[in-house]
């Protein structure tokens, strides 16, 4: 774990931007399509984190990004080039546009100053999705990753962050996969290479006292 000086200075709410990864009743919902990866990630904490760390960037002033994953009803412009697509087009639950599914779920609050970027295609929030030139614009330096899966799209957000020059950081308490055992070996032998593994409340703590703030 990084020092609190070492995390405090990435963590400059101006430079910050948070990334929630499809944190979507659809995925994490109590009916959503996939429910061992939704209860994985209430059980363990991480939905209510993810939570907590959304409240804090809009108290203070660290801009928010939702990532979506959905489809058009008509599934146009959808990938079909991996097993986990054409999977997902067989699930009882389907992540279409405008569905209750491709909504934020709670207990993540969702403010008026937030972007919600959706996708149609691919596995990765930032690669195709317009986010990277949204994070440039706002002058992101450092990017936190939060939401799921760590089986897929949080790694995918991880590296595709590092290869375009931000530095990534990941409250291991706030992210979730299944089985939960491969979360915590994906942390450790992977995610840890190339981003600031921290927790929830070290980035709390960070944000709330700022330089500035009291």
């Amino acid at each position: 774990m990084p020092s609190y000086e070492q995390l405090s200075e990435l963590l400059d709410p101006a430079r910050t931007v948070l990334l929630t990864v499809e944190c979507q009743q659809g995925v994490v919902g109590p009916d959503g399509a996939l429910p061992e990866l939704a209860r994985a990630a209430r059980s363990s904490g991480a939905l209510r984190n993810v939570a907590r760390l959304v409240a804090a960037a809009h108290t203070v002033g660290v801009q928010v990004v939702h990532a979506i994953a959905e489809r058009r009803p008509d599934g146009r412009g959808a990938s079909r080039n991996a097993r986990l697509f054409r999977a997902a087009e067989r699930l009882p639950v389907r992540q279409l546009s405008g569905s209750t599914a491709v909504r934020v779920a709670p207990p993540i609050e969702v403010a008026e100053e937030d972007f919600v970027v959706r996708r149609l295609h691919g596995l990765s929030p930032l690669h195709g999705t317009g986010v990277d030139a949204l994070l440039r614009n706002l002058g992101c330096h450092t990017l936190i990753v939060t939401g799921v899966s760590a089986n897929v799209a949080i790694p995918n957000a991880v590296f595709d962050a590092v290869n375009l020059g931000y530095t990534a950081v990941v409250p291991a308490d706030a992210i979730a996969g299944v089985p939960a055992d491969y979360t915590s070996a994906m942390i450790r032998h992977t995610l840890a290479l190339v981003a600031t593994v921290t927790t929830t409340d070290e980035v709390l703590g960070c944000l709330t006292r700022a330089p500035g703030r009291h």
